[in-house]
């Protein structure tokens, strides 16, 4: 029975043959619960849940009594396929049985109940959590790590954090990470110095180094997110060289998946470039963690079609794989290729998870494909036996909002099966603002302060509603009641990575050593455009204003700087890749197709919302957005 287990373990864990660890399984003359639980244990943990759960009931029926590592076990694979309902049905046996009070079946519990929650509420979590009468790392890095997953509980994960290093249990890589990026969530940097001061003096600065440059590019401080990506480029440049030299070894698959992250977290294509040099040296290119960061990092940087290469030279995908570049597709606006890669992942037997399917649906929501989005958000549950979350139901939201129905999207909202979250409201507003809808606009504001009174975002999103109606006493409102509560917008900003370094302006911004050469170039561009057709819109312009000053404030915006950056700072056969915090203004939209026929230059924008490559006077989004 021994030699059994050995050699399942051997073809499970080093070449992850499952299919014949299931046959020295299954032609065991004896198993026990030992044997039962590293074959269903294995099989959770190696992609195959369906097989574990199976096997599972099989152990049930042959009359073997599970222990605490089989329900952990099983727990996993519930939540793998979200499972709720067996879920449920397993945290009664488990306290039935008197395996409640366990750590290791509690984790694998708040796990369970936070993941599977389509409400995105972690009630049963907490709860779950609340009861376990002894804690380790584990089981605080899970609750920390589903607040901080729910996108809406960033403080609560933060106060558990707290909570955790005040006691006797220290954290790990994984919990300070989480915790960093609960504070990027809510933009603030401060804390997130402190947990980083902290994981410093633990030894785990290395670990979470690309946790703390999301942290810093989320809280809008480019800069400071530059010198940490360097930071970690450099030491792990300076480590790799020494490490050749000294024992003809290089780093490791996990250290260049961390730095191709940290390097789409800043748009920072060519430090990527150089890290994809590196890895092919070292042998990487068919590692799979590898191709999948490779493929996000080329989608974030802007090229879609260098991460399109890296995942068609793959000889082994996973969901990962797919998902990556049906999400990539997504962004970039190129929804029939997203589509198409959806359908060639299940023809290949892949299944897909949540997270495609938030991919598929903003695939049809950024070009307004209606009916193939209610198809493919029916059959997630219907087919795919995925129960739809918060996210799913913003995405349909949007499709609806965007497509000129925010009627039909209000009704929507008021027909799902939970209460709409501030995410879902948010989305709604949004689609009020670009459609005029100032009514639905002000219910939908309602319902996002009710839920999240400090929120700075909804208060914009209103005031510019108002402002596009020309309703300025409603904005000077507005803004008065932000100065009151002492609410500050987040200011937007553009950047772009010109030989190696990222260089960001603000509005008006005249910081830049090449100041006067770039709005030189911006004045030529302005008289170039508006010979071929450009005309101002002052709509944008959110002021009360003399018409003439509209427009000089027009040609002040960050993405317009950063665009005549571009084009006096790189060759004219290379792209002009360009990121922005916030939504690309319309305006600012409009002349980057004009300079882009005006130069002949490709012009590849990234807002908070998508990609926008625009050349020869189109964009890709064919001005759906």
């Amino acid at each position: 029975m021994c030699v059994g287990c050995e050699l399942i373990d051997m073809f499970a864990t080093s070449s992850g043959d499952l299919g014949s660890a299931y046959k020295v399984f299954e032609k065991m003359p004896e198993r026990n619960l030992v044997t039962w639980t590293l074959m269903i244990t294995r099989f959770a943990q190696l992609g195959c849940a369906r097989d574990a759960i199976d096997l599972f009931l099989d152990m049930e029926l042959s009359g073997y009594a599970p222990d605490h590592f089989t329900y952990s076990s099983v727990l996993s694979a519930c939540t793998e396929l979200g499972l709720l309902a067996l879920g449920k049905q397993l945290h009664s046996w488990v306290i039935r049985f008197g395996l409640a009070l366990d750590v290791c079946v509690g984790c694998s519990l708040v796990n369970m109940y936070a993941k599977c929650a389509a409400d995105g509420l972690l009630g049963d979590s907490r709860k779950v959590f609340d009861r376990m009468p002894a804690h380790n790392v584990i089981s605080r890095t899970t609750i920390i790590t589903a607040y901080v997953q729910s996108g809406e509980c960033d403080k609560e994960a933060i106060e558990l954090f707290c909570r955790m290093i005040s006691g006797e249990i220290q954290p790990n890589q994984f919990s300070i990470s989480s915790v960093l990026k609960a504070c990027g969530n809510l933009s603030d940097p401060c804390i997130g110095e402190q947990v980083y001061g902290y994981a410093v003096k633990l030894g785990l600065a290395s670990s979470v180094g690309n946790s703390l440059i999301s942290m810093y590019a989320k809280s809008g401080r480019m800069e400071d997110a530059q010198k940490a990506f360097d930071i970690l480029f450099e030491k792990n440049l300076v480590s790799y060289n020494a490490i050749v030299d000294r024992t003809g070894m290089g780093i490791d698959a996990f250290t260049f998946a961390s730095l191709l992250s940290g390097a789409a977290s800043i748009g920072a294509m060519g430090k990527g470039e150089q890290i994809h040099s590196l890895l092919l040296k070292e042998g990487f290119e068919s590692n799979q963690c590898i191709c999948n960061a490779l493929i996000s990092m080329y989608s974030r940087c802007g090229n879609i079609e260098s991460a399109f290469q890296v995942f068609d030279q793959m000889e082994d995908r996973n969901m990962i794989s797919w998902t990556s570049m049906i999400t990539g597709f997504a962004k970039h606006g190129f929804a029939a290729r997203a589509l198409e890669m959806f359908c060639k992942m299940l023809e290949t037997g892949t299944k897909p998870n949540e997270i495609t399917f938030v991919a598929v649906l903003s695939a049809c929501s950024h070009v307004g494909m209606i009916s193939e989005g209610q198809k493919h958000f029916n059959s997630m549950y219907e087919v795919h036996g995925i129960v739809p979350r918060m996210e799913h139901y913003a995405c349909m939201v949007d499709l609806l909002g965007q497509s000129g129905l925010p009627v039909e999207a209000m009704e929507f909202i008021n027909s799902m099966p939970f209460m709409a979250d501030a995410l879902v409201w948010r989305t709604l507003l949004r689609a009020c603002q670009v459609h005029g809808n100032t009514e639905l606009g002000k219910q939908a504001a309602e319902m996002i302060l009710e839920q999240e009174p400090d929120d700075p975002a909804a208060y914009i999103l209103l005031s510019h509603l108002h402002a596009s109606a020309g309703q300025w006493r409603d904005v000077a409102t507005i803004r008065k009641s932000m100065k009151e509560q002492n609410l500050i917008r987040e200011a937007g900003y553009s950047w772009i990575e010109v030989e190696n370094m990222v260089h960001r302006f603000h509005v008006g911004d005249t910081s830049h050593p090449q100041a006067w050469e770039i709005y030189r170039e911006m004045d030529q561009l302005a008289s170039r455009i508006k010979k071929i057709g450009y005309i101002p819109d002052t709509d944008f312009v959110l002021h009360d204003v003399e018409e003439e000053q509209k427009e000089q404030f027009l040609f002040q915006h960050s993405e317009k700087i950063a665009v005549a950056y571009g084009i006096i700072s790189t060759t004219p056969l290379k792209p002009i890749r360009i990121f922005k915090n916030l939504r690309i203004c319309g305006d600012c939209h409009t002349v980057m197709k004009y300079i882009s026929m005006a130069t002949g230059r490709e012009i590849v924008g990234r807002d908070s919302n998508r990609f926008h490559h625009m050349k020869n006077g189109e964009c890709s989004c064919k001005d759906y957005w």
